[in-house]
Order: C-alpha cells, then sequence, then structure tokens
C-alpha cells in the first residue's frame, strides 16, 4: 500500500495504482479511516487525519486546508464517510460542503457512505438523489469501501 497522510505530499508516480481521498468525518467522529485504508491497501491511500493533530495551532489549520484541497483534487476518486456523531458536537459540515464541491464537478469519481446514526444522513440522501440519481449513499463503511474498490478496478 502507499499510504500518505497529511501534511505528507503526495505526487503519483508512473506505475502508481490508482488513488482514493477518504474524505469525512475527522473532529468529534470515531477512528473509521484506518479501516478504510487496510481495505484499500493495493491503492494510493490519501488521508486527512493526521495522527498527531494540534488544533490549538492556527497555522496548522491553513496547512490542513491546503492539504485537503490539493489532494482532493489529485485523487482519482473520492471516498466519503459521514460516521455516526453526536448532533451537539458535530454535523461534520467541512465533510458537507467537500461532498458538494465534489458532487458539482463533472468527471467526479465519487463514492458515498453515511452511518443510519449520522444526523443528517437525509439530507445526504435527499440532495444526492436529486443532483447525482446515479449514487448509492452505503449504509456501512464495508459496503462502502468495497463500492470504491469496485470502481477503482474499472478504468476511469
Amino acid at each position: 500500500m502507499r499510504y500518505v497522510e497529511a501534511p505528507a505530499r503526495y505526487r503519483p508516480a508512473p506505475g502508481d495504482p490508482p488513488s482514493v481521498f477518504l474524505a469525512g468525518g475527522i473532529t468529534h467522529c470515531p477512528p473509521w479511516q484506518p479501516q478504510a485504508a487496510r481495505e484499500l491497501a493495493d491503492f494510493v491511500v490519501l488521508n486527512p487525519r493526521r495522527a498527531d493533530f494540534d488544533v490549538s495551532d492556527p497555522s496548522q489549520t491553513d496547512v490542513q486546508i491546503a492539504w485537503e484541497y490539493a489532494h482532493l483534487l489529485r485523487a482519482e476518486l473520492t471516498l466519503f464517510w459521514f460516521p455516526a456523531c453526536d448532533a451537539a458536537l458535530t454535523v461534520q459540515p467541512i465533510t458537507l460542503y467537500e461532498l458538494g464541491a465534489a458532487v458539482a464537478t463533472p468527471g467526479r469519481r465519487l463514492v458515498v457512505g453515511a452511518d443510519p446514526g449520522y444526523p443528517r444522513r437525509a439530507d445526504v440522501v435527499t440532495q444526492l438523489g436529486l443532483s447525482r440519481p446515479d449514487l448509492t449513499v452505503h449504509s456501512t463503511l464495508p459496503e462502502a469501501v468495497a463500492a470504491a474498490r469496485a470502481e477503482l478496478t474499472v478504468p476511469a
């Protein structure tokens, strides 16, 4: 596996397998990215969730946002996962924003999943049903990862 975790940079090289960006909840969300990365081990995995991130350092916020922006554009597929979370703490607004931007990008390869315990799951399902009726919103992370694997093995 070629695993790239923020803030390390990924530059595609000849012969690299397809790349997948793990977009989804981080703050106040369970660490779902390690499971997805293990299951996508034969691809290049771009993970924005850092093992060590100092949220009290404002300079790192700009670095993180720039990394995510660049690598979202660089990835051949984006796997969105909205894990169950406490709505009083987060509804994962950055992930919702990134999903909206990705959906509005013609030709963007996406796989989307939202746990039944994600407070805005119905919104994700309804919005995607209107804007990208070809997309299925998967209910479990294993389903979403399996769909990403299938999509990554089909030439773009």
